[in-house]
């Protein structure tokens, strides 16, 4: 491989780079290299839905990222894990299948022209989906991209919290991606035939049936190589051993909204005083580069129950000898979902013109931690449920930095969670909300008691001090490359490729102009679908 030379190199097989290699492979023209830090997705926990949280703190397949102490989190340093796996985080997500709010692209038309807008992002969508639920004005079928409409099945609390939700005043929704994001339901979930659905799975191995594809996994890309201000490849490390290849078109960083701005950081693109502090030669000063940290912050409020949950068949040894049968045998029981089975969106304020929280039901609890892993087959030892939330478009703002100018080294994570007044505001007031949901009928009379945060914890500051201490990632970093028509706020242009350079562009979450209100996966697979368009459009 070492010296090879191809028209596309994409640095990164996440949810992005996966869909690039398949569209831009597509037509037989071009020769297109995928570089992926990690191994192969072929492990089965990664394919087996509920497996995800053996995949955690696995450093075979992830990142293992950490931020800095935060003040906003009561002083803690929060675990942020990224996938390091053909099909990146669309491996070891939890698969649930959110597009965001319509208003979220109108946003970023705002930003990034109409070509990023609603109606061009519903096209891509319907281009996108194979959809169990069917095809309408919405939804896409015959796309690439299976989604699970996940109807069956179901744990029986869902309907109970669905019908306690309905008590508060929101409604039923039947499709959180069709005409309306506000409202209770059952999420779509990427899971075929009982198996993760990723981007990989979808777009990557599709492609790599082409002659014209190259794959190379377990290397990792130092720095993108550069002839004056046009990027011509990238170097990387595999076994050891370093090795160089040629890019004849274009360099494409898919590694995602830490990777991406750390790579081109190491290259020499980034806040120059910052670069050159670390001994890095600027090829050009991109003040923007790192800046713009979103993600959204979420915690669970856990109840004891009366009624059996999750927890009562995962829990003991036969119980999950019991599942595990199921699950081999006919492709059911928990083992083949995410275990947000449901959940929904909801306004902290009437005045709102969007929700600006997000729901997760879950019939289980995992308040006993266990070494290693995020315990979802090993759940507490009584009948436990939560109910989680996060917030949909905080206005804290972080960073991406660099600690040493060593690859190797993982980069300055400041996540300054909760660093505005609107933000703990709207956190508060949504806290507030959960108990208000379990206060409802039907729920209500299953309750035994509340375990977290408890009973005592009622007063506005307290509920603060308390989120601040439980709060964490729900694992949608972006914008750290930011899109945008304006120089002075933004990294990339419309088209994606790096001001101040030539033949290097950026397609993954760090180029969102703004957060989605939602789940991050959807978003980041539309990115590499419409930025390989623009892609393509350039090619002479």
């Amino acid at each position: 491989m070492d010296g090879a030379a191809f028209d596309y190199i994409i640095v990164g097989a996440g949810s992005a780079g996966c869909v690039l290699a398949e569209r831009l492979s597509a037509g037989g023209r071009h020769r297109v290299l995928v570089i992926e830090a990690g191994g192969s997705d072929r492990r089965f926990y990664v394919q087996m839905p509920l497996g995800y949280g053996k995949l955690f703190y696995d450093p075979a397949v992830n990142w293992l990222y950490a931020t800095e102490p935060d003040p906003g989190l009561a002083g803690n340093r929060d675990h942020w894990p990224r996938g390091k796996i053909l099909g990146g985080s669309s491996s070891i997500n939890a698969m649930v299948w959110i597009r965001g709010h319509a208003g979220d692209y109108e946003d970023w038309e705002a930003a990034a022209g109409p070509e990023w807008g609603w109606q061009a992002a519903r096209a891509a969508y319907r281009a996108i989906e194979d959809n169990e639920a069917g095809g309408d004005d919405w939804r896409g079928t015959g796309g690439p991209l299976f989604i699970s409409a996940n109807r069956r099945d179901l744990h029986p609390l869902v309907e109970t919290f669905l019908r306690s939700a309905e008590a508060t005043g929101l409604s039923r929704n039947e499709d959180f991606n069709g005409a309306g994001q506000e409202g209770v339901g059952v999420y779509q979930m990427t899971i075929r035939k009982a198996r993760r659905n990723s981007a990989a799975r979808a777009f990557l191995r599709p492609a790599m049936k082409r002659p014209n594809v190259a794959v190379l996994t377990n290397a990792q890309v130092t720095r993108v190589l550069f002839e004056g201000q046009r990027a011509v490849g990238v170097e990387y490390r595999r076994k050891g051993v370093s090795g160089q290849v040629r890019a004849l078109s274009e360099v494409i960083l898919s590694a995602g909204a830490i990777g991406s701005p750390q790579l081109l950081m190491l290259s020499g693109i980034g806040p120059a005083a910052h670069l050159r502090d670390h001994g890095i030669e600027v090829i050009a000063d991109a003040p923007q580069v790192g800046r713009n940290l979103c993600d959204h912050q979420g915690l669970n409020y856990t109840w004891r129950m009366t009624v059996p949950t999750y927890n009562d068949i995962l829990r003991p040894w036969w119980g999950k000898a019991l599942v595990g049968m199921k699950y081999l045998l006919t492709g059911t029981g928990p083992l083949a979902k995410s275990i947000n089975h449901a959940g929904g969106f909801f306004r902290t304020s009437p005045d709102l013109p969007r929700p600006n929280m997000q729901l997760y039901f879950q019939a289980f609890s995992t308040l006993i931690p266990r070494g290693g892993e995020r315990p979802l087959l090993t759940p507490d030892p009584f009948s436990g449920l939560s109910i989680g939330l996060s917030n949909c478009r905080p206005t804290s703002r972080g960073e991406i930095t660099l600690k040493s100018a060593d690859p190797f080294t993982h980069p300055r994570i400041v996540a300054n969670a909760y660093s505005t007044d609107r933000d703990v505001a709207e956190m508060l007031a949504a806290v507030k909300f959960l108990r208000r949901i379990a206060a409802q009928e039907p729920i209500r009379s299953l309750v035994a008691e509340e375990l977290r945060p408890g009973p005592q914890v009622r007063s506005d500051a307290d509920l603060i001090a308390d989120f601040r201490a439980r709060s964490g990632t729900v694992y949608h970093p972006s914008c750290t490359v930011r899109m945008g028509c304006d120089p002075a706020t933004s990294a990339v242009d419309p088209d994606l490729r790096l001001r101040g350079v030539e033949g290097l562009r950026v397609c993954d979450a760090s180029v969102f102009p703004t957060l989605i209100g939602g789940n991050t996966n959807a978003p980041s697979i539309l990115v590499g679908w419409i930025g390989a368009g623009r892609i393509l459009k350039d090619t002479r």
